[in-house]
Parts: structure tokens; sequence; C-alpha cells
């Protein structure tokens, strides 16, 4: 395993031990980043217009299509760093 996907994978963790929840719109990138660095491009259908939620995540994956798998797990890690550190919300 890459030195990348250990520390992708500790990031991983390491969100869960936040003592603060996240604003709303640092989640999507957080999810959105995951998403990209685990799975790549968005794919499948996009959520229906009732889905409020699923389809704000889709779009978010969506808007960093074309994005590398590691460049995405880099800007997961850094972001998770960051909130950590208290230098993001």
């Amino acid at each position: 395993m890459s030195d990348l996907q250990t520390r992708f994978d500790q990031a991983q963790i390491d969100v869960k031990t936040l003592s603060e929840r996240p604003n709303n719109m640092t989640l999507l990138r957080l999810y959105a980043l995951y998403k990209q660095g685990a799975e790549g491009d968005a794919h499948g259908d996009k959520p229906g217009m009732t889905d409020f939620v699923g389809r704000y995540k889709f779009e978010a994956w969506e808007a960093l299509k074309g994005t590398g798998r590691e460049e995405a797990m880099q800007k997961y890690i850094e972001l998770v760093t960051d909130l950590l550190e208290g230098k993001a919300s």
C-alpha cells in the first residue's frame, strides 16, 4: 500500500474524531474529495429533485470531474489536517 493511500485511510479515521461538526459546505467538500479519491469521477444517476442531500452530494462530487485520484486524496488529507488543527471549519 502506498504512503498516500495509508495517509488517506488514516485521514478517514481521523475525521471521525473532530471535536466539532464542520459546516455543511465543508462536509460536502470532504464527501466530494473522499469519493473522488476513492472512486474517481462521479458515476451513476443524479438523485432526483426531492432528494436534496443526495443531489448536493452528487453535484459536489461531479464538480471534481477530471481531478486525479491522487490529487483528490492529497486535498482530502490536507482538509482533514486543517480541520483537526482548527485552521478550517
